[in-house]
């Protein structure tokens, strides 16, 4: 199963009020392991970098002025999340919200909302009650976000991939610990093994003192101890 965990970073709230999307960083994880393609991109969003917004993202007007603009890089992001590959977004409705009116200003087909799965929701649902920020998530399970100065969009998808995987059970929940990306895509002879004896036994790790000490404990059971009456 291929998931792209997505983070956007933006000029304001509301792109109904001319707010823009100025970087876009996703990671790909296939059966739940990253497979190390990642997506990067700073965008121009034709518009002043408001205050606050340099603030949280530290991204200026000077260094987005020649940037492409996201009519331009559109078609490589759609290619990158593909058609039907699950998106893993924190805050999912607002990322959505920017994504398809970006989408729409470039004359491209939007993205289904019910293809995001939203890790707020989900941490939410087995937190109830607790902060459900990313940088709170990343404190409970102890995933180091020291880096995290500002808000950017790689390193954002990059720890929101980490806390996707504890909020789904820890690393490998499915135990596929050695399964890459192209095994799992190929044929399975799963329905054709059958257990096998062990070419060689394994050594008896029981000493001669713990087996003596074993018999006289039985032995000082009495006649209806349940070693003796079924052998």
């Amino acid at each position: 199963m291929r998931e792209i965990v997505l983070d956007t970073e933006t000029t304001g709230f509301e792109p109904a009020e001319g707010h823009r999307i100025v970087e876009i960083g996703a990671i790909e994880l296939f059966n739940h392991v990253p497979t190390g393609r990642t997506y990067h991109q700073y965008i121009n969003p034709d518009r002043a970098m408001p205050a606050e917004a340099f603030e949280v993202h530290g991204l200026g007007d000077d260094f987005l002025r020649d940037k492409p603009r996201f009519t331009q890089i559109a078609t490589a992001f759609l290619e990158f999340i593909g058609t039907d590959s699950r998106l893993v977004i924190h805050n999912a409705a607002f990322d959505m919200k920017f994504l398809n009116a970006e989408l729409n200003w470039a004359g491209q087909l939007q993205i289904a909302n019910d293809r995001a799965l939203d890790t707020v929701a989900m941490a939410r649902r087995k937190f109830p009650g607790s902060p459900a920020s990313l940088d709170a998530l990343c404190r409970r399970f102890g995933i180091d976000n020291s880096a995290r100065e500002k808000h950017g969009a790689l390193l954002d998808s990059e720890l929101l991939a980490e806390v996707y995987l504890e909020l789904i059970g820890g690393r490998q929940p499915d135990f596929a610990l050695s399964v890459s990306a192209e095994a799992a895509s190929g044929p399975q002879d799963a329905g054709d093994w059958r257990p096998r004896p062990r070419p060689v036994p394994l050594p008896q790790r029981l000493t001669e003192a713990e087996a003596a000490a074993h018999d006289a404990f039985v032995t000082g059971l009495g006649d209806g101890a349940v070693w003796k009456r079924f052998g």
